[in-house]
């Protein structure tokens, strides 16, 4: 039995495990809970909304429910993207036998909570929301969800995102919405198109952003490491690691190895400064 028991819903890619939790043993999940339902997920570049519309229809008069997930809680003159509260009275008028709520991060705690349990207990069956739903939201009946400016999130948040569907029996849906303008982006989104598997889109992820700072706060960019291709060097990495054990099984303190154990310490020292 474990001493210690280190967990994560976040796939890390393969090549860093060996870095990170290079010292543990390291167990997979990789297997959905039984009677979760297939998700289709499709990139759209400037849907017609009318089409759109009743789209959501058709799943809403079906008795299903949906999330419609905005990047910006209110608009903004910085930044061009849609925000849920401006588009929120919208989707009330074209929805106008349903009920369609709002939720975002900037609301009280006590208004959160009682959207959410609107949601959850159906009576509500449209919710305008931000990424404030990516985590600790189970409502089996939600089969739809449309992520409007999907290009401005990174493919790990679409993924956590998307998470919030296919929790139930029916066949859910994930629309990602884009404006095209960036070729770029469009093959961000095609990857989450292409595949659910959480561990390629962290593979995809690392080789679109880079690993960032393994002990420090860079989240992304090529941080202090010196692999030339961080995807590619896995045996590299492997054997960097099963030297490094040998060292440390033969010489704990490093006495043997006074240039190794000076620049273990300035690289501490760095990390902790």
């Amino acid at each position: 039995m474990p001493d210690v028991l280190v967990m994560t819903a976040t796939p890390i890619p393969r090549t860093l495990t060996l870095t990170i939790y290079g010292d543990l043993d390291v167990s997979v999940l990789d297997e959905l809970p039984a009677g979760r339902g297939k998700i289709i997920t499709g990139v759209r570049v400037r849907p017609k909304v009318s089409e759109m519309t009743k789209f959501l229809k058709e799943q809403l008069e079906k008795g299903r429910q949906l999330y419609l997930v905005y990047p910006l809680v209110e608009d903004s003159e910085s930044i061009k993207a849609a925000s849920a509260v401006a588009e929120h009275p919208k989707w009330e008028k074209r929805f106008k036998h349903f009920e369609v709520g709002l939720l975002h991060g900037k609301m009280p705690s006590e208004e959160k909570e009682s959207v959410m349990t609107r949601f959850r207990d159906a009576k509500t069956e449209v919710l305008v929301a931000t990424t404030v739903i990516e985590v600790g939201v189970d409502v089996p009946n939600a089969n739809v969800m449309v992520i409007f400016n999907a290009e401005r999130f990174g493919l790990a948040q679409l993924h956590q995102l998307r998470g919030r569907i296919g929790r139930g029996e029916h066949k859910s849906y994930c629309v990602l919405v884009t404006d095209g303008k960036s070729s770029d982006a469009l093959d961000k989104l095609n990857i989450l198109a292409r595949t659910l598997d959480g561990f390629e889109i962290a593979e995809e992820d690392l080789r679109l952003r880079g690993p960032g700072e393994i002990l420090g706060t860079q989240q992304s960019g090529v941080g202090g490491l010196r692999f030339v291709e961080f995807l590619a060097d896995t045996s590299l990495i492997r054997e960097a690691r099963e030297v490094a054990e040998e060292v440390l099984r033969d010489d704990p303190r490093l006495e043997k190895n006074p240039q190794l154990k000076k620049w273990a310490i300035e690289q501490a020292d760095v990390e902790m400064s």
